[in-house]
């Protein structure tokens, strides 16, 4: 078995003036100019480093992100998959919540409250653990994901092994990165989570509201 360190990454920010609708009839939005250069930094703050591959989410944002970050890893494929979306994962019991998480849950249906965590559960699958077979050595096999908000807070809280509930109140910042290492010994460690020093202070925090900025 070979450790696997797993970069998620949030989509950089979206031009919501750009919106149009996605298959699912939701709106889809591409990156504003100040997302262009949160992907574009990210990048370069990945270079260096060999991946065996960057996952992204159907949805425009996550895709332009992925291009972006791809431009500083030329020779990495790139794949989109349903896996990295924008999925409720997990139809948390509103009971004993805060009255805001609450009123929060209730947005979804009852058909998002199944295919969500259906999905977000294959995704569990995909992108955790150590690897079977992977380069040679000590060399850890490095994947990177671009996703949304909701997985990332479920792989934290999974890597955690914390209660379900726990991924609510875990807000992802544009193009921050978190990293979990997958080791064939041991639970999983958090590396990294919200990171996002390769981002000056104007670029941090969107999507957010202001007082996440620290």
């Amino acid at each position: 078995m070979v450790t696997r360190l797993l970069y998620l990454t949030r989509h950089a920010e979206q031009d919501l003036t750009g919106a149009r609708e996605s298959d699912a009839g939701e709106p889809d939005t591409g990156l504003s100019e100040r997302g262009r250069r949160q992907a574009t930094l990210l990048g370069e703050r990945l270079r260096g480093q060999r991946f065996t591959a960057i996952h992204h989410g159907p949805l425009r944002r996550a895709a332009q992100t992925a291009g972006l970050v791809a431009a500083a890893l030329p020779e990495v494929p790139v794949y989109e998959t349903d896996l990295a979306g924008d999925h409720l994962p997990h139809d948390t019991d509103p009971v004993g919540l805060p009255p805001a998480y609450a009123k929060f849950l209730e947005q979804f249906s009852a058909a998002e409250r199944v295919d969500g965590p259906r999905v977000t559960a294959a995704a569990v699958r995909r992108f955790t653990g150590p690897v079977d077979d992977g380069p040679t050595g000590d060399e850890p096999v490095r994947e990177v994901v671009v996703t949304h908000s909701f997985l990332i807070a479920w792989l934290v809280r999974h890597a955690l092994d914390a209660p379900e509930r726990r991924w609510l109140g875990l807000n992802l910042h544009n193009a921050g990165l978190t990293v979990i290492r997958y080791g064939p010994a041991g639970p999983p460690n958090l590396i990294a989570v919200n990171d996002v020093a390769h981002l000056p202070p104007e670029l941090r925090g969107t999507g957010l509201p202001p007082d996440y900025l620290v």
